[in-house]
């Protein structure tokens, strides 16, 4: 599918075997992460960690944008990455990789979380538009002189999500 189809791209599991290292270079190439100077080494082990849900949408040309989700610990519900490949931003992959993860986190959690970096407001926008609020500050977490905004997105309470 080309950037002008109105079609969405399929979505599935990420085979890191063999898409791993073109979703690191995606990363270590763009924004966010250059200014948060991720390393190729952090990118790919995050990419083959198998406690972590990775999921791809791809096209014609193979893994147009992917989205790193983790389902462990206080803040069940992590979406860690959403990237999307400089060919397609703005064509709508990365909502639907962003609604793809809701769905598969409001399966076992009321709350979806994500974290932005204060200066990526084109992303804030985004996640704003899809329903996410700011809940957090996170002062200089990665990086000296820039801060991480932490976003939710909620359907309630763990109590009534528990006893429903």
């Amino acid at each position: 599918m080309s950037a002008s189809t109105n079609a969405p791209d399929a979505i599935g599991p990420l085979d890191r075997g063999r898409e791993a290292a073109a979703c690191a270079e995606m990363m270590l190439t763009t924004e966010p992460w250059i200014t948060l100077q991720l390393t190729r080494e952090n990118a790919l082990a995050t990419l083959y960690d198998h406690a972590k849900e990775v999921y791809a949408a791809r096209d014609g040309r193979g893994v147009s944008g992917f989205v790193i989700i983790d389902m462990r610990g206080l803040i069940r519900g992590y979406i860690q990455t959403v990237c999307v490949r400089p060919d397609r931003r703005g064509s709508g992959v990365g909502s639907s990789l962003l609604r793809f993860a809701e769905e598969r986190i409001f399966r076992e959690s009321p709350n979806v979380f994500i974290c932005v970096s204060s200066f990526n407001p084109n992303a804030r926008r985004l996640y704003e538009r899809l329903g996410f609020q700011q809940v957090g500050l996170l002062p200089e977490l990665i990086v000296p002189g820039h801060d991480e905004l932490l976003l939710r997105k909620t359907r309630g309470a763990w109590t009534e999500f528990v006893n429903r």
